[in-house]
């Protein structure tokens, strides 16, 4: 089979930092998290939460994604890894490729849970934040099964066919040389994907998990027909790959919980995150002691000059009421030091000592 033009496929799976050699592979699955908090902690941070929350909470959520994804490949392509001819040792070699979406969502989802409860944090309003985020890391993760030659789909001759190598082909197929690219085609599904939960997030307003379910819906529904291109080894259930009937699964429990979800709870969240609800602005009344004292002095007086006040009556005769019962001010009597006193006395003190005016 021959085509005018196809996608060429690297001639190594490594890119080579100086002497520093780095995984294609694992190149992608880096820029993905990276990818994924940065546009979470923006989406968290505009729903009104914290700038760092998401990055926090991202250092339980990412490595349990990485377990739960390779335990799920390692447990449904288990041929791989054990039997004869088999080592073992291969399972944990996450850099050469085999990651499961499901487990990745499933673990992944248990170390955010953990997180949030660290934080205080419901995990519903978190999963909405980094929704669009996460399916943007798999639309860059996909990449590397194009470094690495692997989950490709049929023979095609079409123009944008991917080349593999003959060391990577399939063993029914040796000379046929160019196949589906389906890490293309479910790289650009997964933008077309991010692109419409934000887009209808901002139309609707979706909150409480509800971003996050459409995302998974609307995965599901590429994966099952882009799966069915596939022609790597899998199990079958009933004549049909195993991935395609658990994207059916979760496809259905998906849309449950988005129409269960929108009777229950319509709307999105007033407060994703407490504390950062409870933080004061800058040059705001904090509500503290010193602003009580203030609020609870007479009108035009201070807490101070409240305080003031008061002395008269501690100081001794010297600054108490003449014999005449006249009031006396804070310099005491009638003459002119008492006079000049009760001229610079502030407003507050004389109200206080003196009673109220005529």
């Amino acid at each position: 089979m021959e085509t005018l033009a196809f996608i060429p496929s690297p001639s190594a799976g490594e890119i080579h930092l100086g002497p520093l050699p780095l995984r294609g592979y694992a190149l992608c699955i880096i820029l993905g998290v990276f990818v994924a908090v940065w546009l979470g902690g923006r989406r968290w941070v505009a729903r009104g939460g914290q700038a760092g929350t998401v990055a926090d909470i991202a250092v339980w959520a990412v490595p349990f994604g990485l377990v739960g994804g390779r335990l799920y490949h390692v447990i449904t392509d288990y041929q791989l890894y054990f039997g004869e001819g088999r080592n073992p040792v291969d399972a944990v070699r996450i850099w050469d490729g085999g990651l499961g979406i499901w487990g990745a969502i499933a673990l992944g989802a248990l170390g955010a849970w953990i997180g949030c409860r660290r934080r205080g944090i419901a995990l519903p309003a978190y999963a909405d934040a980094v929704a669009p985020g996460i399916v943007l890391a798999q639309a860059l993760g996909r990449w590397g099964n194009w470094f690495n030659q692997e989950l490709y789909g049929r023979p095609t001759d079409l123009p944008w066919a991917l080349k593999i190598d003959p060391e990577h082909r399939p063993v029914d197929t040796p000379d046929l040389a160019t196949y589906h690219p389906t890490f293309l085609y479910e790289s650009l599904w997964c933008v077309g994907v991010a692109l419409l939960v934000i887009w209808a997030d901002r139309r609707f307003r979706l909150g409480h998990g509800r971003a996050f379910a459409l995302y998974v819906a609307g995965y599901t529904v590429g994966r099952f027909w882009i799966e069915y291109m596939r022609v790597d080894d899998a199990h079958h259930v009933l004549g049909m790959r195993l991935n395609n009937w658990t994207a059916i699964v979760v496809f259905l429990l998906a849309v449950v919980y988005i129409v269960v979800s929108a009777k229950k709870r319509p709307g999105r969240e007033e407060i994703v995150e407490p504390e950062a609800e409870a933080e004061p602005e800058p040059g705001t009344d904090t509500g503290g002691p010193d602003s009580a004292d203030a609020d609870a002095a007479p009108e035009g007086s201070s807490a101070e000059g409240s305080s003031s006040a008061k002395e008269p009556s501690e100081d001794g005769p010297g600054r108490g009421k003449p014999s005449g019962g006249k009031p006396a001010g804070d310099g005491g009597g009638d003459g002119p030091a008492g006079a000049e006193s009760v001229a610079k006395g502030p407003e507050p003190r004389r109200k206080a000592v003196d009673g109220p005016a005529s």
